[in-house]
């Protein structure tokens, strides 16, 4: 028998419902679920007090580029899984385009190799598609690959697939694995940038940079992938909807085998926040418009969207000077992602509960994770205490991702990660992460 912990006092925030309750977790995992007045079985071992907060399931980021291998100078695994932790993220699936790239079973072997020594949050990584490797798709291990990654348009890290042979390939070879494309045409935003040039010079001002990568060039490209999927039969998540046309293909959810992701930067800026934070919230696609951002937002609750995820993508600041050439495209969030969305809840964008199914129990719904995302008993204990109306600054002191910035840098949250907690441990508590704690790799289906 493992040593029980008592967590009460809070407000349990699952499935819908908000609820006073205690937990009791042994063993990693959940083991009793008490409604206020309730008492545990048998006492606990030791007692949590976390009155006048919330207890919500640990995030699951299903989203994130940690750059290792090969773009260690940015971030690392060790690095940004401890920014996670810092930010209420228990999980998080790490993309493909890495150095080497993750486009071979030997380097998808490498990176869980690499986890399994510095991850201090549950793992996983996408195995990336090419032009020319649809072949290893059935050679897969559907039980630790959450699913395919395939860059539908150019971005970092020069991973395109644009022959459509090879996405006839993709999307009929994938089985059981979800497709999560990256949705951008190449050559609608490579005639944009040729006309941007020509009227403003060898590196545009970022705040052409939704008019380069436009919104025609997410429409017509994510149109397309709507379309392979639908003609084989494929699972498709859309990554990071930028546009409010792009949502009309995603309207009512009548298609659960379609699906489309927003992520906290589209939902939290907008193109009018170029002038303050210029190259820093240069991402791909790009961040729009302020009615694309009220729609994005509300599609939060209409059913269009089904996950919210952060792109995590952390650049060194001085990769971020210059404009729609030079500057690097991505930014880091993954540790100021809830209480971000958290903000938006107090806003009445959407319900903390509605929260919790797009950031934790619709990402371990989609992909299929095994006995995650969710309060329930016999399940991982992971879990995160927040508390609300405890303001505090986001200041360079307290980031944790190798780079060392953020965007939101002088922005004051309401709501402050107290506990993160990791298959029953307590990977990070009030300010200090737990460096020799390692997380687990997740499993599927």
């Amino acid at each position: 028998m493992g040593k029980r912990i008592l967590i009460k006092g809070g407000c349990i925030v699952n499935e819908g419902k908000c609820f006073d309750g205690s937990l009791v977790i042994e063993d990693e995992k959940i083991v009793e679920i008490l409604t206020a007045g309730q008492h545990p079985e048998t006492p606990a071992d030791e007692t949590a007090d976390v009155s006048g907060c919330y207890v919500l399931p640990g995030i699951i980021d299903s989203h994130v580029h940690f750059r290792e291998p090969g773009l260690t100078e940015k971030a690392d695994i060790e690095s940004e899984s401890r920014a996670a932790a810092a930010g209420g993220v228990t999980s998080f699936m790490d993309m493909p385009n890495t150095v080497p790239q993750t486009t071979t079973l030997e380097a998808l072997a490498d990176k869980y190799r690499r986890a399994a020594g510095s991850s201090h949050v549950n793992y996983s990584f996408f195995f990336g598609a090419t032009n020319d490797n649809a072949v290893l798709f059935p050679q897969l291990d559907i039980h630790r690959t959450p699913g395919i990654k395939l860059f539908m348009g150019s971005s970092t890290g020069n991973m395109l697939v644009d022959r459509d042979e090879a996405l006839e390939r993709i999307f009929s070879a994938a089985g059981p694995l979800p497709i999560m494309a990256h949705c951008e045409d190449t050559g609608i935003i490579n005639r944009n940038m040729a006309l941007a040039k020509e009227g403003h010079g060898d590196d545009p001002d970022v705040s052409l940079h939704p008019l380069i990568r436009s919104e025609e060039a997410c429409i017509r490209s994510t149109e397309k992938a709507v379309a392979l999927a639908r003609k084989h039969h494929a699972r498709l998540h859309v990554a990071h909807i930028s546009t409010a046309e792009e949502l009309e293909l995603f309207r009512g959810g009548e298609d659960s085998s379609i699906t489309a992701e927003a992520c906290v930067g589209h939902l939290y800026f907008s193109s009018q926040d170029y002038a303050r934070l210029g190259a820093r919230i240069k991402v791909n696609p790009a961040i729009k418009s302020p009615v694309d951002q009220f729609m994005l937002r509300e599609a939060l609750s209409n059913g269009c969207i089904t996950t919210i995820a952060t792109d995590h993508a952390p650049h060194l600041l001085s990769q971020k000077e210059g404009g729609c050439v030079r500057a690097a495209s991505g930014m880091p969030m993954v540790q100021f992602s809830l209480v971000a969305m958290l903000e938006l809840v107090d806003l009445k964008v959407l319900t903390i509960e509605r929260m919790v199914q797009l950031m934790a129990h619709n990402p371990a719904l989609l992909f299929e994770v095994r006995r995650r995302g969710f309060i329930r008993q016999g399940y991982q204990a992971d879990l995160v205490i927040v508390r609300p109306q405890a303001p505090w600054t986001v200041t360079k002191d307290v980031i944790e991702s190798k780079c060392q910035w953020s965007p939101l840098e002088g922005h004051t949250f309401n709501w402050h990660v107290e506990q993160t907690i990791c298959n029953g441990h307590t990977v990070y508590n009030h300010g200090v992460v737990d460096r020799d704690y390692i997380g687990q790799p997740l499993l599927f289906r």
